[in-house]
């Protein structure tokens, strides 16, 4: 049996098992760097298949290494993350949170099962490959800084450097069965911004008498979208948004102050930098034109991702003799954040896409929703893909 057949025999061998998995990661889902119960069940299926691994980076993070033959020749890195979000559940399946107000609703449930089974896959042939494994069970994916930068700092990609980094994201937008790549860049980065608008409140009968800062800070909403239409090279996908204001007043009371939050996302990262100025510069200055005052804080949070093309192609190319090249699919630029970027500006990294959507199953909720779910026939596809397109980049080195 070539290899390839092996890794699909096994991949079907234990998808009942990384079912089982997944469903209790699912059932009990912890949040951003608080993944206690987690990284200790994953320590658990890692010490079942006599696995070596180092535990507590920063925080709760694993990394596991599986060496084949001559295991110094070459070294290749796969991640997970494993943390869920503040979402209340609301379907009604038995692997539902028990967690109150917690809810694995991007599938990082899946990625840590699928990592995990490509540690059982890549146990039962070590005598057929050469170099290292390195599994990163990752941490905070989903706040800022970033588990990512974390795991970094304390030597993720170190002793030895390794010389690429694989990882898969749940897409339920792309059918159970398929995969997507696109090369170059992929993702946006992602800052937050934070504003205090300060006037002085008053009567709102009189507004002559205050400095209306609900006033401002509309002008301020307003002016900083031409960021986004006047200044920016239209060639450079940027999104600017404000998902909340806070006016502490009512019918007839004008707020002493105002309170903002938004989100700044781009693919270049010049721009990017360019821009953060720009929106201080508007922002402060309309405040200040009307005798108020703009308190601006920009939290920079995940770069944009970038894959790399040489190994994305190489990627992509497995994928197709995996599962047929009727089945792997171009992606489109996404304008969402994932702080894997961070690998990806260490070494050439390569991230894409597992389909997960079943809409004649019911499954086509968008991930961030209270009612997300995967097909679990990806589980399947998931472990045994990445497992084959790992082994590659070992006999490629």
């Amino acid at each position: 049996m070539d290899l390839q057949s092996k890794i699909k025999s096994l991949s079907k061998q234990f998808h009942s098992e990384i079912c089982d998995i997944r469903r209790h990661l699912h059932a009990h889902p912890e949040l951003s760097f608080k993944e206690f119960e987690t990284s200790a069940f994953i320590i658990a299926q890692l010490d079942k298949s006599t696995i070596s691994y180092r535990k507590g980076i920063a925080g709760t993070g694993i990394i596991a290494e599986i060496k084949g033959k001559n295991p110094e020749s070459a070294c290749v890195a796969l991640r997970a993350d494993m943390d869920a979000l503040p979402i209340e559940e609301k379907n009604n399946v038995p692997y539902r949170s028990v967690n109150k107000g917690v809810m694995h609703a991007c599938g990082h449930d899946v990625h840590t099962s699928c990592l995990l089974g490509v540690a059982k896959i890549v146990t039962q042939i070590t005598h057929e490959f050469s170099g290292t494994f390195r599994l990163i069970f990752q941490p905070g994916e989903e706040r800022l800084p970033g588990g990512a930068s974390l795991m970094i700092k304390e030597g993720a990609l170190s002793n030895p450097k390794p010389s690429s980094i694989l990882g898969q994201h749940v897409m339920p937008l792309i059918p159970v069965g398929k995969v997507g790549f696109r090369k170059g860049i992929y993702m946006a980065s992602t800052d937050e911004i934070y504003m205090t608008i300060k006037g002085k409140g008053g009567h709102g009968a009189m507004p002559q008498l205050t400095i209306d800062p609900v006033s401002v800070t509309a002008q301020i909403i307003v002016s900083l979208q031409q960021i986004i239409s006047r200044v920016n090279d239209p060639r450079i996908p940027s999104v600017l948004t404000f998902g909340k204001v806070i006016a502490e007043g009512s019918t007839n009371i004008i707020p002493d102050s105002v309170y903002v939050e938004g989100t700044f996302r781009t693919l270049n990262e010049a721009w990017r930098e360019k821009a953060h100025k720009k929106i201080r510069e508007i922002a402060e200055g309309i405040a200040k034109s009307f005798g108020a005052e703009c308190e601006l804080r920009i939290e920079k949070g995940y770069p944009m991702l970038f894959n790399d093309e040489k190994l994305t192609d190489r990627a992509r190319k497995k994928a197709e003799e995996y599962i047929g090249k009727e089945n792997v699919t171009d992606l489109d630029v996404w304008m969402a954040a994932e702080d894997f970027a961070y690998y990806s500006h260490q070494i050439p990294a390569c991230f894409y896409r597992l389909g997960t959507g079943n809409p004649a199953k019911g499954i086509n909720s968008l991930v961030h929703t209270p009612t997300f779910d995967v097909d679990e026939d990806a589980l399947e596809i998931g472990m045994g893909l990445m497992a084959w397109l790992s082994l590659a980049e070992l006999q490629a080195e």
